[in-house]
């Protein structure tokens, strides 16, 4: 399990800007403008709990960007996140970890019910990374609504901004 004060991994993963610049990113990529990295996993686009976050950030970005970057990772395909990307207006990058690589080296897959099932599946989690790569806060198992105000209330108590 990860835990707070350990340097977050290292991954390069594929992802798609809020301009649709389609390439490579890496961890270093994120921090490398020295701001902190919130990194957040989410299950599935274009579904109710993660438009709903998704939204959030988007709506709260003007709160966000002068302390932090931004980026979303779930195993869709970067096709699919330019859907959702456009079909919102969602204004910072997402992710696409297909094989689930980086979402298992971050322990943000595990057993959750599904309709009454337990099933495998992306857990909602959160990480803010300093730009030494150290791993400041985690949250696992979010709740969508609320969750940019925490994250935000967090920042504040790290003194992480402008």
């Amino acid at each position: 399990m990860l835990r707070e004060g350990e340097k977050a991994p290292d991954f390069i993963l594929e992802g798609v800007t809020p301009e649709n610049v389609v390439s490579e990113y890496s961890l270093d990529d994120l921090l490398k403008d020295g701001k902190h990295l919130v990194l957040y996993f989410y299950p599935k686009d274009n579904t109710p709990g993660c438009t709903k976050e998704a939204c959030d950030f988007r709506d709260n970005m003007n709160r966000l960007l002068g302390k932090v970057n931004v980026a979303g990772v779930s195993s869709d395909s970067i096709k699919s996140h330019v859907s959702f990307k456009d079909r919102y207006g969602l204004n910072f990058l997402l992710l696409s970890d297909p094989k689930k690589k980086v979402i298992r080296l971050y322990k943000a897959l595990g057993k959750k019910k599904l309709y009454g099932k337990l099933v495998e599946g992306i857990i909602r989690s959160t990480f803010i990374i300093a730009p030494d790569k150290r791993i400041l806060k985690i949250w696992h198992k979010v709740r969508a609504e609320g969750h940019v105000d925490e994250i935000i209330a967090e920042l504040e108590k790290l003194n992480i901004g402008e």
